[in-house]
């Protein structure tokens, strides 16, 4: 993997994290009273997920390459674009979100809450077949991110609450966006 392409995915994967890092802010802020295993196993099915939808994404790509060929940069953008609107969005929903919590000790909520935080990386899964070959690298960098901001994110809500949380979901969507501007800026003046 390129240097480029690993600060590529770098950026994905914090942006991708943010709505695991907020749904653990809000859950160790209002959930005080768990225990550390509680946010480990929150940030581990986020991490997980977080890199396994990529692989499906990527594969998805992949089959459709020859296809999309002339205009993959176009649906990079697009695709970029929406997942870091709709984080933009989602930091402002931020409050909505804390005042109807789930319970992180229901490991049914946690599976729930892990596939909804990773619908977005299967999008992503896509893009990044147009970015790397190397996609499991790729998915594991994503899986560690996330599992580490989850984490901290847990560690923040149970020491401070969750005062920080939209500010960082309003800086990820504005980078997942710039990323998706990147692509299509490159894939255009190559083309002059």
């Amino acid at each position: 993997m390129t240097w480029t392409e690993m600060v590529t995915v770098f950026l994905i994967a914090v942006g991708l994290a943010m709505d695991a890092f907020s749904i653990s802010v809000a859950s160790g802020g209002i959930y005080r009273h768990l225990h550390l295993r509680h946010g480990l196993r929150m940030a581990a099915f986020f991490g997980l997920f977080q890199a396994g939808m990529p692989i499906l994404g990527f594969l998805a790509g992949k089959s459709l390459e020859s296809t999309i060929l002339g205009y993959d940069h176009w649906i990079a953008f697009g695709l970029l674009s929406i997942i870091g609107g709709k984080m933009l969005l989602e930091a402002f929903k931020i409050k909505e979100v804390e005042s109807r919590p789930n319970d992180p000790t229901n490991l049914t909520v946690v599976f729930t809450l892990s596939v909804a935080t990773s619908i977005d990386a299967l999008a992503v899964g896509v893009t990044l077949s147009l970015i790397t070959e190397h996609v499991y690298t790729a998915a594991a960098v994503i899986g560690v991110i996330t599992f580490l901001i989850s984490w901290i994110g847990w560690w923040i809500g149970q020491k401070i609450g969750s005062f920080f949380e939209n500010k960082l979901e309003i800086v990820a969507g504005l980078v997942v966006i710039g990323i998706g501007i990147k692509i299509l800026l490159e894939h255009l003046l190559k083309a002059r």
